[in-house]
């Protein structure tokens, strides 16, 4: 299958020890940056809402690193709970990602996000006809940090390789999607890199996934 620049992300490889609190550390800026400017129908988003995700991967883990404009109010729990996972996280403001490993089989995926209030969620899911299934106890070990500045949200996960059940070698191709949601009420907005174009949100279309390189260490 063919991969177009616009449905491609390369993963810049690191040797690096890299924590998910290094929000700025000099690595990310050799990652190419990923624009999220669409919502899930395809019309263009304002720049108000607009994000960017780099993405790096190393011997040990795959880490991702939004960069978000929030000119708008953030919605967040009153009492974050960073513990354990989150479910209903998608209800606030959150970024995720969507990767499925196995190229020829993108409708079993992994789902991770990640909130400004440093909460996270992680599912392993498997797409289906009559619908999709999670399992709700998949504990992938993922990390997450977050910093909030006047105009800019930064929201970083890092997840080991052992949540996907293995390591991928340098040029390989796996499926991805990355997404944001922000805002509340009727103004509410749910951005993709890859639009879904469903008749209502919903992020979970696995034929809309792109790609995501794994660049050749050297």
């Amino acid at each position: 299958m063919k991969m177009e620049a616009n449905d491609l992300i390369k993963a810049h490889y690191t040797s690096v020890q890299l924590a998910c609190t290094d929000l700025d550390k000099d690595e990310w800026a050799r990652a190419s940056a990923t624009v999220i400017s669409r919502y899930w129908s395809g019309a263009e988003a304002p720049q108000a809402r607009q994000a960017e995700a780099r993405i790096i991967w190393s011997k040990d883990a795959l880490s991702v690193r939004f960069v978000c404009r929030q000119d708008e109010p953030l919605v967040m729990s009153a009492a974050p709970q960073v513990e354990r996972k989150t479910v209903g996280l998608w209800e606030r403001d959150v970024c995720e990602i969507f990767v499925a490993p196995d190229a020829e089989n993108p409708q079993r995926y992994l789902e991770f996000e990640a909130a400004p209030s440093g909460e996270w969620l992680d599912l392993a899911v498997e797409y289906k006809e009559a619908g999709r299934e999670a399992d709700w106890d998949f504990n992938s070990g993922m990390t997450v940090a977050a910093r909030i500045r006047e105009g800019f949200v930064t929201i970083a996960l890092c997840v080991p390789w052992a949540a996907f059940g293995r390591e991928p070698h340098a040029n390989e191709r796996w499926r991805v999607n990355l997404f944001r949601c922000v805002g509340a009420g009727a103004s509410r907005g749910y951005l993709a890199w890859q639009p879904t174009r469903t008749t209502q949100p919903n992020f979970h279309v696995p034929s809309a996934f792109g790609w995501l390189l794994f660049n050749d260490e050297g």
